[in-house]
């Protein structure tokens, strides 16, 4: 790193964006890595937190040691008629985004920071709005192919858009395409350090038929009905084929154990059935062959990074229908199969089939998935934030052509 570039001995940051893991855990991934980075050049990461009371943001940030506080925001709600984005709860929200570009101009500035991330969510707003007014540098992380609507109103005001796929720099508007650089998702570095070996011990799959393949179905924390639906309709066809690890979400363990009450012994001895998968996750993901999954911007991050086979059922009511524009990307670039809509047992039969019979076809899809992955994403959003905070101009922004 040249003298120029060479950040100060206390680098001071503010990160601002969450509601959900899809924007919490990439700014999380981030902060470590940047942390990381200072620390092997021997210095030191003094980093804030802007975020929502009630977002996961304001459970992780303080776990982590990030001093954390809250400003005003207002959620949209979104309607393809343009009178009821008029309704009364959307502009008594609006009504809070002053106030809160207030607050959190009045926190950037005691702060001082010398960049600011925004990586999408209600709360990014009046955050970035303030980093702008001053004048210090702010980046913006898009973690979905389609710029979220956060980062939409922001990119204007943006030093840099860091964006998780090249597909997504023709969609971005022509003004703002030279801010913006390719960087993937950042993935939690755990991830990718799993072993097989490991979740068989771990989850006690000794009944696993190894020489089989092995599908891993999520529907996320909670779980998903119309996953766990799905899966329990076709779940005998399925065990005569696959061993399978379902996390189905903690509500729905015992209704599912009922359905599975009836298998014939070694087909049951191939099935685990679990409400949440903890930190033996990497190893799950190492165990699977292919995974059964929504396609939030995360579980898609993690996967290429992977090159894990997957076939997506995107969730229908995702802003923006952002889920399904995942799916697709990577559909059409041969490194998964999406299934939007109503899915039946059929339709995933004739989905996961071809993937569980032919080993051939399954190493082609991880192949195409690894070359759409990027697991060094982290380091290189800490590249964008360490240029942006080194490039400041007057008015904290600079327009130099990514490479």
């Amino acid at each position: 790193m040249s003298d120029a570039s060479r950040p100060p001995r206390t680098f001071r940051l503010i990160v601002t964006g969450g509601g959900t893991g899809g924007h919490t855990y990439p700014a999380l991934t981030a902060v470590r890595t940047l942390q990381a980075r200072l620390a092997a050049d021997g210095g030191a990461l003094d980093v804030l937190w802007i975020g929502t009371p009630d977002g996961l943001e304001a459970r992780v940030a303080p776990a982590e040691g990030i001093a954390f506080t809250t400003v005003a925001t207002g959620k949209i709600r979104r309607s393809s008629n343009p009178l009821k984005m008029l309704g009364p709860a959307n502009v008594k929200d609006m009504a809070r985004v002053p106030l809160g570009v207030a607050q959190a101009r009045k926190v950037v500035a005691e702060f001082r920071p010398d960049v600011v991330l925004a990586t999408g969510g209600y709360v990014a707003v009046p955050a970035g709005l303030a980093a702008r007014l001053c004048k210090r540098p702010l980046v913006l992380h898009e973690q979905t192919v389609r710029l979220g609507l956060a980062n939409r109103k922001l990119a204007s005001s943006a030093t840099r858009i860091a964006v998780s796929s090249e597909s997504t720099l023709p969609l971005l508007p022509e003004s703002v395409r030279p801010a913006a650089v390719v960087t993937g998702n950042p993935v939690r570095p755990e991830v990718l350090t799993g072993h097989a070996d490991r979740a068989v011990a771990a989850l006690g799959l000794h009944r696993f038929d190894r020489r089989l393949p092995t599908v891993y179905v999520t529907g996320g924390a909670q779980g998903s009905q119309q996953i766990n639906g799905v899966v329990r309709d076709t779940l005998r066809w399925l065990l005569e084929r696959t061993n399978v690890v379902h996390q189905c979400g903690p509500a729905n363990v015992e209704d599912l154990r009922g359905h599975t009450a009836a298998l014939p012994a070694e087909l049951a001895g191939r099935y685990h059935l679990t409400g949440f998968v903890g930190p033996e996750l990497p190893d799950v993901l190492a165990l699977a062959d292919v995974v059964v999954s929504r396609s939030g911007a995360g579980t898609l991050a993690e996967l290429t990074a992977l090159g894990k086979p997957a076939v997506f059922l995107p969730l229908a009511s995702a802003a923006g229908n952002e889920q399904a524009h995942n799916a697709r990307h990577l559909e059409e670039a041969g490194a998964a199969v999406a299934l939007p809509g109503e899915v039946t047992a059929e339709r995933l039969r004739e989905a996961v089939g071809p993937l569980l019979t032919d080993p051939v076809r399954r190493e082609a899809m991880a192949r195409a998935a690894r070359a759409h992955g990027r697991p060094d994403a982290a380091d290189r959003l800490v590249d964008v934030l360490l240029s942006a905070a080194s490039g400041r101009t007057g008015r904290g922004r600079s327009r130099r052509t990514a490479k």
